[in-house]
């Protein structure tokens, strides 16, 4: 479990293909405290730590999260939002993000506001869980969206989530995952069952 408070940025440093599978090498600044067979979330996605060297660990995705993730588009020189695993005695800072991407989105426009940055998604309709002033993870970072329809929303960036995450390098045009509250998904699965006499 996580809380969608980014730790640190990962740079990625190789890509191997192995079968359907692909495995990540990332440099960060918290790479020498990683361990094997550890959960770290990228992105948003967890993923089990299979190798730490020095400041370098590495990772394997398979091809179902590469297809429903923005993992499969990375490569050499790309930036990847890292946060480990919410220990049992710590604070929940952000809110609960499970590192289970629903699926991806595209960024829509980037608007810089007098020292912050609105952003705005959009995903496919028929998927709208998001509500107003609700929780949504983009990235792997716990954000409060606005502006909610049923197939996009905007987010607000302060300055420091800005230079400490990937939020810098996103462009029109980019894609990006979403996890949408746990909680509301929940509850629109029981609204559903109900309306079909489940």
């Amino acid at each position: 479990m996580f809380t969608g408070i980014i730790e640190a940025l990962g740079e990625v440093v190789g890509i191997e293909k192995e079968g359907t599978n692909v495995n990540f090498e990332l440099t960060s600044p918290i790479g020498e405290e990683l361990h094997i067979d550890q959960s770290l979330s990228h992105n948003g996605v967890c993923l089990t730590v299979t190798k730490v060297q020095g400041g370098s660990h590495w990772v394997t995705a398979v091809d179902e999260t590469l297809q429903k993730s923005n993992l499969g588009r990375l490569g050499p020189g790309d930036l990847v939002n890292l946060e480990r695993s919410m220990p049992s005695h710590g604070r929940f800072d952000g809110h609960i993000v499970q590192g289970h991407v629903d699926l991806t989105g595209t960024v829509t426009g980037i608007k810089e506001e007098d020292g912050s940055w609105l952003f705005d998604f959009s995903y496919p309709p028929g998927e709208d869980i998001v509500v107003e002033k609700g929780s949504v993870c983009v990235n792997g970072v716990s954000l409060t969206c606005f502006n909610a329809t049923d197939d996009s929303f905007r987010v607000a960036i302060i300055p420091y989530t800005y230079e400490h995450t990937n939020f810098k390098r996103l462009k029109v045009g980019d894609t990006i995952n979403l996890e949408f509250d746990v909680i509301g998904k929940y509850v629109s699965r029981l609204l559903e069952r109900r309306e079909i006499g489940l």
